[in-house]
């Protein structure tokens, strides 16, 4: 899932302070308020479902965010973070910010960090950005496999999130030991509840770095997308009105750096909990991101095993993503960043996926301004 800004795009030769280039408002009696964000502009090629090359200029993620702290006292401090997107490309035509990204308030101290809101999930964070948290392009993962408009039960509501209404504590780390539990809730009033009832899902990790190799797992059991189908919305093998179970999702990714280069493997396992409507996948991949003074080259390369591959009938009906593309798949992304100015830096992008009629292959160049 790409994020709004990387700090490794620009941690070659600028370091990891050139990513921090929020503006600090207010700072005094232990209270600091920032304003940050960004603006970025791409022009990507890629193929449709027919083969078809399809381009345009668009935004690719433009962010405005505000951030602060309070010491409560010397072993406890509360914080937030606000943030939300806008089309900067069409901005007048398309309403400016109109759209939210993360937001979340929570403590931190001696005992770790607790927080509530919205944010990234888990395993997004500790196994799958390690590989290819791009511009642009990524290698596939499974999320998009949970939700979206072709995911896991969408019951043609669009509104099914991953990263909305949770709760999370990290612990502090013992000795390079870390880990992470938390829930998403979604109550009888949400309108993306696919149940009647509030439902509480669970998602935990551990990590644990010792110089300069580290090893995350995560763990998240999607409880919240079970549900029924509806015939309306899905056709062969799945009947209307069957209970759906959306499975499971796990992952371990182990890294390495070595002075300018960081390399990481991941495995990655949707455990299908439905496979007459979609398959158990493994993802096998290993990325790499290299420092070379003025930017960074990166590349990622993924192997999908997917199972179950007699699915096409019973895809959502007027959706091909999943029917067409059922397959194991190779799948490669490469990269590279320029940095301008500690503030400024481009990219160009290039991806392959392996799919039928070079479905979702293409090129990508941009630049990224960072305040």
């Amino acid at each position: 899932m790409k994020k709004t800004l990387l700090a490794t795009a620009i941690a070659g030769a600028l370091g990891a302070s050139a990513a921090a280039q929020a503006a600090t408002v207010y700072n005094e009696d232990g209270t600091q308020f920032d304003i940050y964000g960004n603006l970025q502009f791409a022009y990507v090629d890629t193929k449709d479902s027919s083969g078809d090359s399809q381009d345009e200029i668009l935004d690719n993620g433009s962010t405005i965010g505000f951030k602060g702290q309070h010491v409560i006292n010397p072993g406890l401090t509360g914080y937030f973070k606000y943030e939300f997107e806008g089309d900067a490309d069409e901005i007048k035509g398309a309403g400016g910010i109109d759209t939210g990204d993360q937001a979340y308030m929570g403590l931190k101290g001696n005992f770790g960090d607790a927080r509530i809101g919205s944010w990234d999930p888990l395993i997004d964070d500790w196994v799958q950005d390690p590989i290819s948290n791009n511009e642009y392009f990524d290698v596939t993962d499974s999320n998009s496999l949970i939700t979206g408009a072709d995911g896991a039960n969408t019951q043609d509501n669009d509104n099914l999130d991953r990263e909305g209404d949770k709760i999370q504590y990290m612990s502090p780390s013992f000795g390079g030991f870390q880990f992470a539990v938390g829930s998403q809730y979604k109550g009888s009033a949400e309108a993306e509840n696919v149940s009647s009832d509030g439902n509480a899902s669970f998602f935990g990790g551990a990590k644990y770095s010792i110089g300069a190799f580290s090893v995350a797992a995560v763990y998240d059991n999607l409880d919240n997308y079970d549900g029924k189908i509806t015939g309306s919305q899905y056709i062969g093998g799945a009947d209307d009105g069957e209970d759906f179970d959306a499975g499971d999702q796990y992952g371990v990714t182990f890294q390495y750096t070595i002075e300018s280069l960081r390399m990481a493997l991941k495995y990655e396992r949707y455990d299908s909990g439905n496979t007459d409507y979609l398959p158990d996948e493994n993802r096998y991949a290993l990325g790499a991101r290299y420092g070379y003074g003025m930017g960074d080259i990166y590349g990622a390369y993924q192997y999908v095993d997917v199972g179950g591959e007699d699915i096409g009938d019973t895809i959502r009906d007027g959706t091909d993503s999943i029917g067409d593309n059922v397959d194991s798949r190779n799948e490669i992304v490469v990269g590279a960043t320029y940095n301008i100015s500690p503030a400024m830096y481009t990219f160009i992008e290039g991806a392959w996926y392996d799919r039928d009629n070079d479905e979702n292959d293409g090129v990508a160049v941009g630049a990224v301004y960072s305040f």
